[in-house]
């Protein structure tokens, strides 16, 4: 798979180095630990397979496929399974971003309406009396307020209020029309809230994405591909796969375990005519792992820089002032957020391990990913159980934690 070439045509991506894992100090009995208690998870029916990996010092010590790739027909999991990975299309994208603003293309306090002028006229939607009243913007939306998502702009996945029930009425999700045809989709409808108060998870990523389209004149996957899929040798990542990797894709069970309610997630086989810069990539750890090393590794990996050492420390700090507000379960207690990964903040408070200064983000159908400068560690995991990933999220990093001496 590939976004600046022919999907068929693209080459296996190279390993990182490897060693074992007492030599990178991490405990090898506790990672069979953890190996059991994925494996518990897999017997039990909370998902179908997963993949693993932890890195640290610059190479792999643990890196392992557990139960099934696909439900329907038993084939095993793989190391290069190829999974959708949603969300954590955000961090690539929002980088690319940060590439642009430290080439002078672009400056994090442009107003929005500068690429996209449709968004020059949008209102602030609020709810009175079962009613949506319109207020005119105090400040337009920035740049930077899409890296955080402060823009105001919403999700129709992220709750029930009426601006996201338009959405969900719009088809905002919807694979079907461009990157610019959803920019203006989504400029047409009000805001949640004022720019800058709240923190609100949301399209601000896609809308970053069509950005991208407009300041480099080139599609986005064309972009990705040639400033940071291809340096990086990420071979296998992109906005859909050849059919001859029909058989690599990891499938989630047809109903949720715990629900009941069906699973749909996209078709990983067909050419989307939105490249969606807040969800549509399709990657393998191998790939996505080398992504992490780069971001460990201060912006280069192998001698390709793809960011500057001090434009990463400023995109991995928080970037929410005291006053936003933020009132979701994706943002827990002791974290802020950067320009494209939350990041954490305190060593307590969250309900699990970590470092402050871990950096991270998630994809909807179960993957996550983090990375730890304290202790020089990134970790990846990837299943495909949309219900199950919160719990997983958690379980994972006590499982990792635990390994680290």
């Amino acid at each position: 798979m590939n976004v600046h070439a022919t999907p068929s045509a693209a080459k296996a991506t190279p390993s990182l180095p490897t060693a074992k894992p007492e030599a990178i100090g991490l405990s090898a009995l506790r990672l069979q630990r953890m190996r059991d208690a994925y494996q518990r998870e897999i017997d039990k029916g909370t998902t179908p397979g997963v993949v693993s990996m932890v890195a640290r010092r610059g190479q792999v010590g643990w890196f392992e496929a557990q139960g099934s790739q696909n439900p329907a027909d038993g084939a095993p999991m793989a190391t290069n399974s190829l999974f959708r990975i949603f969300s954590m299309t955000k961090p690539i994208v929002s980088l690319g971003i940060m590439m642009l603003v430290e080439d002078g293309h672009l400056l994090l306090n442009d107003p929005l309406s500068k690429y996209i002028p449709e968004f020059a006229n949008q209102k602030v939607g609020i709810e009175r009396n079962g009613q949506l009243e319109f207020a005119l913007p105090v400040r337009p939306i920035t740049i930077q307020d899409l890296l955080r998502h402060t823009s105001g702009i919403s999700y129709e996945i992220t709750g029930n209020g009426m601006v996201q029930r338009m959405y969900a009425k719009a088809k905002t999700f919807s694979r079907d029309i461009t990157n610019e045809e959803h920019a203006k989709l989504i400029a047409s409808m009000p805001l949640m809230c004022q720019p800058g108060a709240e923190w609100n998870y949301s399209r601000s990523t896609d809308i970053l994405g069509r950005v991208i389209e407009v300041v480099s004149g080139k599609t986005l996957s064309a972009f990705l591909g040639e400033r940071i899929l291809a340096p990086l040798q990420m071979n296998e990542t992109g906005f859909h796969t050849a059919q001859g990797n029909a058989s690599r894709i990891a499938q989630p069970f047809p109903t949720d375990p715990w629900t009941g309610d069906k699973v749909s997630l996209f078709n990983p086989l067909e050419i989307p005519k939105m490249e969606s810069g807040g969800g549509g990539l399709v990657s393998s750890a191998m790939d996505y792992a080398r992504f992490c090393q780069m971001l460990l590794g201060g912006g280069a990996l192998d001698g390709t820089r793809i960011i500057g050492r001090t434009t990463l420390t400023f995109i991995a700090s928080n970037h929410l002032a005291p006053h936003v507000k933020v009132e979701s379960h994706l943002l827990p207690p002791g974290h802020g957020f950067g320009l494209g990964f939350a990041v954490r903040t305190d060593e307590g408070l969250a309900p699990y391990a970590g470092s402050v200064g871990q950096f991270f983000w998630s994809g909807v159908a179960g993957t996550f990913f983090w990375i730890d400068p304290k202790e020089d560690l990134f970790a990846i995991f990837l299943s495909q159980g949309p219900g199950q990933r919160e719990y997983f999220r958690t379980l994972v990093r006590s499982l990792v934690y635990a390994a680290v001496e």
